[in-house]
């Protein structure tokens, strides 16, 4: 790059941070309300020119490309982490199932005044026949953190239960969040590549314009 192209690229980049320093451009102005999460929705912009003309002093292109730009950005970083606690959730969900269905299990067997005879493990590929006494009507649950307590069935019931319900219920929020960022996400991209073309295309009607003007000097 030559001595001049970096000199003008440095006097591009100054301007451009002077203008966002004054620009009235904003979070607000490119968002337009929240969902259920507060999760901000991004605003489509049907008419770049008129949009670019409601800021003091008028919004450049480069300006609101950036705007959106950063938008797009943290929007990506918000989808990573509800991905991330989506596929959390999918294996949390079947565990609490399967702990509920176990003690529900072993209650029947305690109302009914039975045993049940399960295997447990001894060892890789190894497995011993046991006789689980249900009669106590207690059970040990796993809360997390190496943390161990014991339960009657009806309070492990009662305790799973609850678990249950809002596992499913933050899985449906965080599906729909999901769902709703890769709209925002999508509504970023074509706001980006729009400002862009309206951008390439304002400048080559100043050319055409330019070029016509001296063609009616001459």
């Amino acid at each position: 790059m030559s001595e001049v192209s970096v000199k003008e690229t440095g006097s591009d980049a100054v301007a451009l941070v002077e203008e966002d320093t004054h620009s009235s451009l904003s979070l607000l102005s490119i968002t337009d309300g929240k969902n259920d999460r507060d999760i901000p929705a991004v605003k489509f912009i049907e008419d770049i020119g008129a949009f670019a003309e409601s800021f003091s002093p008028p919004a450049s292109p480069e300006l609101m490309i950036g705007a959106f730009s950063d938008m797009f950005s943290k929007y990506k970083a918000y989808e990573t982490s509800l991905g991330q606690k989506r596929a959390n959730y999918k294996e949390k969900i079947p565990e609490i199932e399967k702990s509920l269905a176990l003690v529900t299990f072993l209650k029947q067997k305690k109302d009914n005044e039975e045993n049940i005879v399960t295997r447990y493990n001894l060892a890789d590929t190894i497995y011993s026949k046991a006789e689980v006494d249900c009669k106590s009507g207690i059970v040990n649950l796993w809360l997390g953190a190496n943390v161990m307590l014991e339960y009657t069935h009806e309070e492990a019931i009662e305790l799973l239960s609850s678990k249950e319900a809002i596992a499913k219920r933050e899985f449906e929020e965080v599906t729909e969040d999901l769902a709703f960022t890769r709209n925002q996400i999508i509504t970023s991209e074509v706001n980006i590549s729009r400002i862009y073309n309206w951008d390439v295309r304002m400048k080559r009607e100043k050319l055409g314009k330019e070029a016509a003007a001296g063609i009616v000097k001459k």
